[in-house]
């Protein structure tokens, strides 16, 4: 973390879950520090949505206050159960980090193992979903309504879900595209 005498500044953040999101303000010393004191969230950089925002009457806080809006304060305490846990922090500094997670059908979609390709805000970059029964489909935003980030990658959990790019690359190739819903 940055040290603790630097300069705060306001950061605009995000916790986005697909078709809608929760904005606030937070002071801090660096995006960083935002990062690693909440989870699932990301750091807005983008001029023209830092300017909208200014409109939107958010909630603001600082990074060390002791009490955090709704919403916030969960998060918070979700990084702080990260916090001391191997692997806390080991994919966040990635540009790229390929993943394998297993789905065991819910909501109406099958069973299958997906492997991601994901970039440093956390989103898919592409994607490919290995069926049970041997398919193998692939995807990337072009095909998707919505991209939100997927995972938070300071999350402890996910180191031990890491492939190669190798990996990736191989099931990406041997990949068809999906024409499921056509």
């Amino acid at each position: 973390m940055t040290g603790e005498g630097a300069t705060k500044q306001r950061f605009l953040i995000l916790h986005d879950y697909g078709m809608d999101g929760s904005w606030w303000w937070v002071r801090a010393r660096s995006a960083r520090e935002v990062l690693e004191t909440f989870a699932a969230i990301e750091v807005i950089e983008t001029p023209e949505t830092i300017e909208q925002a200014e409109g939107w009457n958010l909630e603001e806080t600082d990074v060390d206050a002791q009490s955090m809006p709704a919403g916030l304060d969960v998060l918070r305490a979700q990084r702080l159960a990260h916090r001391h846990l191997p692997g806390f922090g080991a994919l966040a500094d990635r540009t790229l980090v390929y993943l394998q997670r297993r789905w065991d059908g819910d909501d109406g979609v099958e069973p299958a193992d997906y492997l991601m390709e994901i970039g440093s805000d956390g989103r898919r970059l592409r994607q490919v979903e290995l069926t049970d029964n041997g398919d193998a489909f692939k995807s990337d935003p072009d095909d998707w309504p919505f991209n939100p980030p997927v995972v938070d990658l300071f999350d402890p959990e996910l180191k031990d879900l890491e492939i190669s790019r190798e990996a990736f690359e191989a099931a990406w190739h041997r990949a068809r595209k999906d024409d499921r819903d056509l």
